[in-house]
Order: C-alpha cells, then structure tokens, then sequence
C-alpha cells in the first residue's frame, strides 16, 4: 500500500507545472518513480531534520507534499504554487492536525526546529511558527492523511482510480480469504 500511496503522489506531482520535481529519498528509486525527478538523498534523523535537509537541498521556492496524501491531484499542487506566488508560505492542514504540505518562498531551518512531527497539533505549532517568523501563509484546504486502515479505506472509496485503491482492495480480498484482519 505505501508503495502504490508514493506511485499515486508522485505522478500527481508529475502531472503538476512545477519547475522542478525533487524527491528526497532513502534508499533506490523503484519503478514508481515517473522521469523527471531530481533525487536527493533524505538525511539521517528526525523528521524535522529530514524535512529542512530537503528544504536546503532545493532551495526553494516550492511545495513539498509527503505520500501520505495519494489523492492529491496535479491541480492541487498547481494551486498551492500559485498561492506560495503571492505569499511567504502555504499550509495545507491535515484533518488529523498535521499538516499534508507546506510550501515556502525560501528555505530557513528555523522552521521546523522544535517542531514535534506526527501529532494532533502538528499543524497549528507549524503555522503558529511561521506567523511568528513574521510569515505571510496562505491556507489550503484541509485533506485527509493516510496513518490508518481506515484512513486507506475512505481514501480508496472517495478516489477508486487511485493505485493506492488498488491495492487495499487487493488487501481486503487476501485478509477476506484468510479470515479477519485486526
């Protein structure tokens, strides 16, 4: 599932009109990955190290998304890069309070410093840090993430196209067979 969740994200991204398409990753690319990606390898550590290691590897401006959001569509992302051209910074909260992408004019590893990754207010410390840094953000709309089974299964039931469909069906068929999954 995780495998089909990045296949999804990245062609999202690779259908968007970014100038660049970078991918920070641990580890060889697979098939899933569509041309045109830059690599940069993701960094040893926390999460908010990785996240401003890739920052500094891009530079920026741009968005950056994590596969969480297998929905996300390549108009998505073309609207969060407009929004970034008329502001500092975008946030695009999460239902869970974390965040599903977070764009930015210029890289500054401030950003992330103490920022705890991964929680229900993850989201409101990440725009309450860039407010404070004296940032202009512009707000996306609120997406559903993918942490939990039944995130994959209200996700695969809104976008039944998606790879990430796929194979939670396939996933539903195999526990079906073998009995109950808990």
């Amino acid at each position: 599932m995780a495998e089909a969740a990045l296949a999804d994200t990245l062609q999202a991204v690779a259908n968007s009109t970014a100038d660049r398409r970078i991918l920070a990753l641990d580890g060889a690319p697979g098939p899933w990955l569509p041309e045109g990606f830059e690599i940069v390898a993701q960094v040893e550590g926390p999460l908010q190290r990785r996240l401003a290691a890739a920052w500094a590897a891009a530079g920026g401006p741009g968005v950056q998304i994590g596969m969480d959001t297998p929905q996300v569509t390549a108009d998505e992302l073309d609207l969060a890069l407009d929004t970034l051209s008329g502001t500092d910074a975008v946030l695009g909260p999460a239902l869970d309070g974390g965040w599903w992408l977070l764009g930015l004019q210029r890289s500054d590893p401030r950003i992330f410093s103490g920022i705890r990754m991964s929680r229900s207010d993850t989201g409101a410390h990440q725009l309450a840090r860039l407010q404070a840094m004296g940032l202009r953000v512009g707000l996306l709309s609120a997406r559903r993430d993918l942490d939990t089974f039944e995130d994959a299964l209200a996700i695969s039931a809104d976008h039944p196209g998606l790879a990430t469909a796929t194979a939670v069906g396939r996933l539903m068929a195999s526990a079906g067979r073998r009995g109950s999954v808990a």
